[in-house]
């Protein structure tokens, strides 16, 4: 008889309910998982959990409207909480290798905690753009067989200046050149989201059109924009890291 299944962690950091649900719906719709399978984690009021490894199969996360990029003094207390979370839970997953996969901030935070400066510079405004694999990204198993230049879904105000210390690259871009990347065999983070679809772009337009990523008036131009993307590939990334690690 085969023994129970582990089920994946998928931790959120939307404030937001739209947004967080949205979000989490795609995840599930694009990873090829049921909601038996994973255990949902909201940290934006109350940082992380207690996470021990051994529970789960994998760790996904997801975006977030906090920039690690911030001034100090400028950052609420949760988010200096949620921040040194993470990097605690970091020495635990690098240190084992085990299967993660962060989208948007969870590169930033994965990266700082490497060692790369992450800041404005690399900045991409919300919408579609190509992305170019690397040779080391040819051969990645959550990769290979993909077009070498593919479409996805993006929008962030900060992003790694430079490759983590340690780390490969795995793809990259002339407007931001760390778009995928992974350390040691297991840990990945993508600077785009590989859940992302028009219906949940949308949502997240409607709700961040305030929050800086662009000008406010522009919402409706955007989502407009947005109707047109079709970006099948980044949602395969998801479903072949679900598949990877279901034990």
């Amino acid at each position: 008889m085969p023994g129970k299944k582990n089920p994946f962690l998928i931790i959120q950091l939307r404030p937001e309910n739209e947004t967080a649900n949205s979000e989490f719906e795609a995840i599930l719709q694009y990873g090829g998982l049921r909601e038996n399978e994973v255990i949902r984690a909201r940290v934006e009021h109350t940082g992380l959990p207690d996470i021990n490894l051994d529970d789960y199969a994998a760790i996904i996360i997801g975006g977030s409207p906090l920039d690690v990029s911030t001034p100090e003094y400028q950052k609420s207390e949760i988010q200096k909480k949620i921040e040194a979370d993470f990097m605690d839970l970091f020495e635990s997953v690098v240190a084992a290798d085990f299967p993660f996969l962060g989208a948007c901030s969870g590169s930033g935070l994965l990266g700082r905690f490497c060692g790369a400066n992450v800041s404005t510079k690399y900045a991409e405004p919300v919408g579609g753009a190509d992305i170019t694999l690397t040779a080391e990204g040819k051969e990645d198993p959550l990769l290979s067989g993909f077009p070498t230049t593919f479409r996805v879904l993006l929008g962030h105000k900060e992003a790694c200046d430079e490759l983590p210390p340690g780390a490969i690259l795995l793809a990259w871009s002339e407007a931001c050149p760390v778009q995928i990347f992974r350390v040691k065999n297991n840990i990945y983070a993508t600077q785009f989201h590989p859940e992302g679809d028009r219906e949940g772009f949308t949502v997240r337009i409607n709700t961040y059109k305030h929050h800086g990523y662009f000008p406010p008036e522009t919402a409706e131009q955007l989502i407009a924009v947005i109707k047109n993307e079709d970006t099948p590939v980044p949602k395969q990334i998801l479903y072949r890291f679900a598949n990877r690690y279901r034990n």
